[in-house]
């Protein structure tokens, strides 16, 4: 386990919390109840600032029980948030059924997953190397 700073900058904020012992993703939660319309997505606020460790960022996805359940799920899965990022965790939540759904405050709305970065050092060349399927995309491979 790595050391994750919470700053709880609402009242109302739940600090995250893994629900099983072999739980990859930890739990956000909605702080207000939060009305969101059909086929449309609202910014769920947290109510809580993360500091994660340089090497390290956090993705936020959807949860399945909101997604089954609901018809919940995180438009921009996975969404990243960076390690110099330190301001307040909002989740853009998207409503993929044809009825008004309601999200109380206390809900859990999505999960987190703790995932160390690699960066790439990008260089120029005028050819890549060949293999067998060279430019084959979208579908080539059967």
């Amino acid at each position: 386990m790595i050391p994750i700073k919470i700053k709880k900058i609402d009242p109302r904020a739940y600090t995250p919390v893994y629900s099983t012992e072999g739980s990859a993703g930890f739990d956000f939660y909605c702080i207000m109840d939060t009305l969101v319309p059909a086929d449309t997505w609202r910014m769920i606020m947290t109510g809580i600032s993360l500091e994660i460790p340089e090497g390290y960022e956090l993705q936020i996805r959807s949860r399945s029980g909101a997604a089954i359940d609901h018809g919940l799920i995180v438009l921009n899965q996975p969404g990243t948030v960076d390690s110099d990022y330190r301001g307040p965790i909002g989740i853009v939540i998207w409503n993929i059924t044809n009825v008004l759904v309601t999200i109380e405050a206390g809900t859990r709305i999505a999960q987190g997953i703790i995932s160390p970065v690699v960066r790439g050092e990008f260089i120029e060349v005028q050819e890549l190397s060949k293999t067998e399927r060279d430019q084959g995309g979208f579908g080539s491979t059967g």
